[in-house]
């Protein structure tokens, strides 16, 4: 289980730059466990570091304001690339919670929302605008909502999704919600077609 997700405020790092991939968010290089931590140093390891592991000061994240962010705003395809899951992983390590963008991978939106990361999913106009306001982002999930001084959006997620955020469920958690609708079914099919259990009783 993660954190549930309800309501965030933060300031949003703007890193408004298409086709973001997963070898970007963490190089290979920096993916030296099979854990979900150990990995928030090697997030954008690429782009925050200069050669010796110096911190890069033109680097959102390391500026002034946006060091401890946790809401990133991205460009469209965001977590394109390889599957990995280490990319949220060290995202969520690092304390982001949510990624504003217009567009997802599908399969990192995936892993997002199964990691405890919201992947909110924006018209450019509105990433562009957010990240113009130099003031807090609030986003609200039970209500779908994203706001930011006198601007307000709303957003869609898709239902299963936004249950597991603010549940703060793992697919298996989500499961385990209907676990007496299951065990009702299988009595009833245990019923009508016993000679399925045979070699399971």
């Amino acid at each position: 289980m993660s954190t549930p997700f309800t309501t965030l405020t933060s300031l949003a790092a703007p890193l408004l730059e298409d086709n973001i991939d997963t070898d970007i968010i963490i190089p290979s290089r920096e993916m030296k466990t099979t854990g979900k931590t150990g990995l928030a140093a090697g997030l954008f390891a690429g782009r925050r570091y200069t050669e010796g592991r110096t911190e890069n000061p033109e680097f959102v994240l390391n500026r002034p304001g946006f060091r401890d962010a946790a809401i990133l705003l991205a460009g469209a395809n965001f977590g394109c690339g390889s599957s990995r899951e280490h990319a949220v992983w060290a995202l969520a390590e690092h304390g982001i919670r949510a990624v504003i963008a217009p567009s997802f991978s599908p399969i990192f939106a995936g892993n997002a929302v199964r990691g405890g990361v919201l992947p909110l999913a924006l018209p450019r106009a509105a990433v562009d605008a957010l990240a113009a306001h130099d003031v807090a982002v609030h986003i609200d999930l039970p209500a779908q909502r994203v706001t930011a001084g006198t601007l307000a959006f709303a957003f869609e997620i898709n239902a299963e999704a936004k249950a597991m955020l603010v549940g703060g469920l793992d697919a298996i958690d989500l499961t385990l919600q209907s676990a007496a609708t299951i065990a009702a079914w299988h009595d009833r099919n245990r019923s009508l077609r016993p000679w399925v259990y045979l070699g399971n009783r």
